[in-house]
């Protein structure tokens, strides 16, 4: 009988990127990831003495019931792995908990490596103000995939932590639908009260990940809470008087980026500041010029872009390292020049884990069709390839023999070609004739693909299941469903493969990615 499995996969990402993930920097862009216990005592001694004693009291208030674990840790000296995601209707795509399991399996990683208490934060980065992202969500479904979208209230600039969510109850109805009869009824019943029409975006995302999250060890942190924004204030001031030398280093830093054949992971906007201000849940991007004018700002009243906020909470808690997608590593290699450029710890990334969950109804169609990952990386391959082989087999013998007929009548006529008949103009006849028959197999093909719909529904299926639109499952579909229809089965089965991609990360044999 075939089971619920998982598979881990190569992580990805940009050549800039593939560095971080191999923990390899020959440009000196990245902090050194540690190699063994000895190495990742000494880190951690580094991540606490970056912070202030009462570091865990201030931030009580933004981390919910998640606030006694971190607490506890804090009491006996230790440190957190911290990772994070901006909100995403029904809680995000599988990457959300890819991230957060990750972090937690490291944190036991180097508990167990060290003896030094290790908790993880999960940042949720509700100070976002991507409308665009956060509204939407995407699932698997029969026959391909289903889109969500929430109404996009508010104005351009607006926080998630402040933006209306307003209704959002058929992706709501959608999500718990397809979790099936026997869903985790906590887990529905958490979906259905946060994401209600007089939340907030970031409310309701960080409501829902926090009972997800916090029974399995990781402590969800609220960006937007007046707390952590007060705690956040004196360091945005600090980026805020030394803003112009930021700019410059990172300026430079992409110069050597290119320099290196690379591309940076983000963009320059000349003029301007790394740090938002933030006037009624509104943020706006600080000129330099404005820089030493908003340093006085109110305390809360400052956000930080998205170099400085892995900066930011390296200052605001004892930072061992962030657990990063293939993106976020890319731009660490930035974010260091501006670190040192302010005179604050930069951040040391390491990757995620990365993979596919596989469930046992798709996983029969994989074997009923004898499809693989690999071909349904292309659109269109796997769809062509079994259409054109349920073609008569006398018809591709056919589409052959004229291929070659024509190749080798094209070669005859060519070497008779007469005076005043350009020699090309045979070699073009034979690509035309080419093109005809091509035209014409294609036809065959289309009605071979429209003969056996259930072939391609069942394709379709799969493709919407494991590589939505060419795209990785963890990237674009949402979590939800998966673990409220499979629950500890899908858990237990993630936290094996995150225990072995954490003792990579810390013994230094490479992360799987």
């Amino acid at each position: 009988m075939t089971v619920l499995s998982v598979i881990t996969e190569p992580l990805g990402g940009s050549p800039l990127a593939q560095h971080a993930i191999a923990g390899v920097d020959p440009h000196g862009w990245l902090v050194a990831r540690p190699v063994g216990a000895d190495a990742w005592r000494k880190r951690a001694d580094i991540a606490r003495t970056n912070v202030a004693r009462d570091w865990a009291a201030v931030l009580v208030p933004a981390l919910g019931s998640g606030a006694a674990r971190v607490a506890e840790v804090a009491a006996a000296g230790g440190i957190v792995v911290t990772t994070g995601q901006q909100p995403g209707l029904l809680g995000g795509p599988l990457y959300t908990l890819h991230k957060a399991l990750t972090a937690r399996a490291l944190a036991s990683a180097i508990e167990r490596a060290t003896g030094v208490r290790a908790t993880a934060v999960f940042w949720a980065a509700t100070d976002d103000a991507d409308i665009d992202e956060a509204r939407s969500a995407m699932m698997a479904a029969p026959g391909g995939v289903a889109r969500f979208a929430g109404p996009a209230l508010g104005v351009d600039g607006q926080v998630m932590g402040t933006r209306a969510l307003g209704d959002v109850r058929v992706a709501v109805q959608a999500a718990i639908a397809a979790a099936g009869g026997d869903a985790d009824p906590a887990l529905v019943r958490a979906l259905d009260e946060a994401y209600v029409a007089s939340q907030t975006v970031g409310g309701a995302y960080v409501a829902l990940l926090r009972t997800l999250l916090e029974p399995l060890g990781v402590s969800v942190l609220d960006a937007w809470h007046a707390a952590t924004r007060a705690a956040a204030t004196p360091h945005l001031v600090r980026a805020l008087v030394e803003a112009s030398a930021g700019a410059k280093a990172v300026h430079a830093r992409d110069a050597e980026i290119r320099a290196a054949g690379l591309t940076p992971q983000v963009a320059e906007v000349d003029g301007l500041s790394h740090v938002f201000a933030l006037s009624e849940g509104i943020k706006l991007r600080i000129p330099l010029a404005d820089a030493a004018r908003h340093a006085g700002a109110a305390a809360g009243s400052l956000s930080a872009n998205v170099l400085l906020r892995p900066i930011l909470e390296a200052a605001l808690m004892p930072t061992v390292a962030y657990v990063a997608g293939p993106g976020e590593l890319a731009y660490f290699a930035q974010a260091t020049a501006l670190a040192d450029a302010l005179g604050m710890r930069a951040p040391l990334g390491v990757p995620r884990w990365s993979g596919t969950v596989i469930e046992p109804q798709v996983a029969r169609m994989l074997e009923r069709r004898a499809l693989t990952l690999e071909e349904l990386a292309d659109p269109h391959a796997a769809e062509t390839a079994r259409a054109r082989a349920s073609i008569d087999a006398r018809a591709v013998a056919a589409f052959a023999r004229l291929r070659a007929l024509s190749d080798t009548e094209s070669a005859a006529l060519a070497a008779l070609v007469p005076p005043g008949v350009p020699a090309r103009s045979v070699e073009g006849m034979r690509h035309q004739l080419h093109h005809r028959i091509d035209r014409m197999e294609r036809r065959f093909v289309a009605a071979a693909k429209r003969a056996d719909s259930e072939l391609m529904r069942d394709l379709a299926t799969v493709r919407g299941a494991l590589r939505p639109e060419g795209g990785r499952q963890e990237r674009s579909i949402a979590w939800f469903p998966y673990v409220a229809r499979h629950g500890e089965a899908l858990l237990g089965l993630l936290e094996e493969q995150m225990a072995r991609h954490a003792a990579r990360l810390v013994n230094g044999a490479g992360a799987a990615g």
